[in-house]
């Protein structure tokens, strides 16, 4: 009978989950809505469990589930289940050390071991088992989507530091006066260097510049780091300038970041590393040109290889797989 685990990503509305081999292949998968009840979720995880056991030929055998979701920590058991009706978890609430435990009350539910962390460390366990960083043991991941998020790979282990919260480089400071941060601080990296970064750096240059663009008169709300990219791509040069900014202060922090952790790489993935070279290239460049000398000044940057639409899933049962080795 082969063993298989099982990978969540928990989002704002809505859950993936996926039957995934030793070897990455997810052989079932469902989504339901997060939108109701702490206990319905867990009901609903049991139920999918159950029917992926009586669907799937051969059969196989669940040793473990791994969940990944924003605001997660692996320490402590807990998430911050923001835009969920899940008493107890939302913010604002009571800090990790009084929320409810979701690990151990999710494993009593069902049976089977849970292992939970954030979205980005998933990410980066999930490119060690089955993407772009199953021959490094050190290296850093960078999710950039709507925020930016990040996991630290370090002698083959996910870097914690003593409350489980170590490598948020999203939260960074770049300009202490900068720009506002839901955090509630100024001047975060994700604040620049995000898609929403990305977008923000487009309308401060459109107020700066006097330059023709198709990006002048879109809406905030309507304009997406696609339609940066695609009119970057197009020759327009206030859509080329946002990414070389976005580039610039991506490579400066990243250059920072290297100085902690000396990897052998750089791996990036989202929404806004779809940009390809745009992003790539000035990234690179402004890494090489901020890293000390005393590091690898050729040092890789590379674009995920987990496959876009089931990468979340796929760095969940990754958790669940390197706590069963």
């Amino acid at each position: 009978m082969e063993k298989v685990v099982i990978g969540i990503d928990v989002g704002g509305t809505s859950a993936k989950l996926g039957v995934v081999n030793r070897a990455g292949t997810i052989r079932w998968q469902t989504s339901f809505s997060t939108q109701s009840s702490l206990e319905e979720f867990f009901a609903r995880v049991g139920e999918a469990i159950q029917t992926a056991q009586a669907q799937l030929i051969p059969a196989v055998e669940v040793i473990g589930i791994g969940v990944g979701a924003p605001a997660a920590n692996a320490r402590s058991g807990t998430l911050q289940a923001v835009n969920m009706n899940w008493s107890g978890n939302a913010r604002p609430g009571p800090p990790d050390g009084r929320r409810p435990n979701f690990r151990e009350a999710l494993s009593r539910a069902v049976g089977l071991p849970v292992v939970l962390d954030n979205d980005a460390n998933a990410t980066a366990l999930g490119e060690m088992y089955f993407g772009a960083a199953q021959h490094l043991r050190d290296f850093i991941l960078v999710t950039l989507g709507t925020g930016l998020g990040s996991g630290f790979v370090v002698n083959g282990n996910l870097v914690y530091g003593s409350d489980g919260l170590a490598g948020e480089m999203g939260h960074i400071c770049v300009d202490m006066n900068g720009r506002d941060c839901a955090c509630g601080r100024k001047g975060c990296l994700e604040t620049y260097v995000s898609a929403n970064g990305l977008k923000r750096t487009v309308f401060e240059l459109l107020a700066q510049r006097r330059t023709e663009s198709p990006l002048r008169g879109v809406s905030y709300h309507a304009l997406t780091a696609r339609m940066v990219s695609e009119a970057a791509e197009a020759g327009d040069p206030i859509a080329a300038e946002a990414f070389e900014l976005t580039g610039k202060i991506l490579g400066l922090k990243l250059a920072d970041a290297v100085a902690h952790t000396s990897p052998e790489a750089i791996i990036l993935f989202g929404g806004l590393a779809g940009a390809g070279k745009l992003i790539f290239e000035p990234t690179a460049r402004y890494l090489k040109q901020f890293i000390l000398h005393i590091y690898r000044t050729d040092l890789p940057l590379l674009p995920s290889a987990l496959p876009g639409s089931d990468a979340a899933v796929l760095g969940a049962a990754a958790l669940a797989w390197d706590n069963n080795q």
